[in-house]
């Protein structure tokens, strides 16, 4: 297993550098230039060159490529051309937003989807089979951005009077505020001290921070802010993941070594949950997996509708601002994870299927 989980490490190598030439090529084939999206269309061409000179833009490509990658090995994501700010500090505030976010929507996602793959395999053909799989597919189908409108219309307008209102925007509600934990605990942390970024990441992950530091009122409220866009963001990869756990279920209850368990007179809830779901959850693993980097990039209609800053929303607007820094910095972060899901996906493998142990 060792060997397998190491052969799996080395062939991230050249994913993650083939993801830095790729990121960084791409981010200069976007149409415009971050001289128009900065000053205007008529800005002139002597204020052009001096912005660009400013930003380090007048180099050869081949110059700012080596920059780029210096700078990335030392940890340095370069300063944002918009916001004027080190990059760096901009992810530590913006990405646990979008990790919450995701984590939850994919909790919800897997709670319910699951199951409902289950029941419906176990009922085939039943009333609840084909009630379960159309509303897979009219989940699959609907536009995040319809149903996160329609959430918010309805929790936070129809339902304002009662118990079930939840808060349509934000993170957190007024008079509501997050101590670091860090500082809760005493610890003496200075702003520009070695660590405080990667302990303020952790601050900025609310629930996390809500809990180490048993602040209860901030728990709550953090929840009740993420409810209705986790509910928007789940949707579709639920009905994927229910839509899949049917289709392999179905499949491994046909298996001849599910006829002997029957056979040898086994209940069928053991046939079920002992014999038959472990091994069919081998590709729902590997769907959720997918399903998990494609929620943390893909959140930008979600964070817009309920005004998250997140990584999703201040991506798209560093896209039409072309700030290269953070094109770079977040699309490698959301690259990364993808590689990081798929990783974690294929040592599952090592638990699920004892055949992958000896390879």
């Amino acid at each position: 297993m060792v060997r397998y989980i190491a052969r799996r490490l080395i062939y991230a190598i050249p994913v993650m550098i083939g993801i830095l030439v790729v990121v960084f090529v791409l981010a200069r084939l976007i149409p415009g230039d971050p001289c128009t999206a900065i000053l205007g269309e008529k800005a002139t061409p002597e204020a052009c060159a001096r912005l660009n000179t400013q930003l380090g833009l007048d180099k050869p490509i081949t110059t700012q490529f080596v920059i780029y990658i210096e700078r990335f090995i030392q940890g340095d994501f370069g300063n944002s051309i918009r916001f004027s700010r080190p990059v760096s500090l901009i992810l530590v505030e913006r990405l646990p937003t979008t990790i919450e976010l995701t984590l939850l929507a994919l909790i919800i996602a897997v709670a319910i989807g699951i199951p409902a793959g289950v029941i419906s395999a176990v009922r085939h053909n039943s009333a609840i089979d084909v009630t379960t799989m159309i509303g897979a597919n009219i989940g699959v189908s609907m536009p995040v951005f319809w149903l996160g409108l329609m959430l918010a219309y309805l929790f936070a307008i129809l339902l304002k009077d009662t118990p079930l209102w939840l808060p349509p925007s934000g993170r957190l509600s007024a008079g509501v505020s997050a101590v670091p934990f860090f500082e809760a605990w005493g610890w003496n942390v200075q702003p520009d001290s070695k660590g405080f970024k990667f302990l303020e990441f952790f601050a900025n992950l609310y629930i996390l921070d809500a809990i180490l530091t048993q602040n209860w009122a901030l728990l709550g409220d953090t929840l009740k802010h993420l409810i209705l866009p986790a509910l928007a963001l789940s949707t579709i990869p639920m009905s994927i993941i229910a839509r899949m756990t049917r289709s392999s279920l179905l499949e491994t209850l046909g298996m001849d070594y599910i006829r002997t368990a029957r056979g040898k007179g086994v209940p069928e809830r053991l046939v079920v949950m002992r014999h038959a779901l472990k091994n069919a959850l081998l590709p729902v693993v590997t769907i959720i997996g997918l399903q998990l980097g494609g929620l943390l990039g893909g959140a930008v209609l979600t964070e817009t509708i309920f005004g998250l800053s997140g990584v999703g929303r201040i991506l798209y607007e560093a896209i039409t601002a072309r700030d290269y820094p953070i094109i770079q910095a977040f699309t490698f972060i959301i690259a990364a994870g993808y590689v990081a899901i798929n990783l974690l996906v294929d040592i599952s493998y090592t638990f699920l299927d004892p055949r992958v142990r000896l390879q």
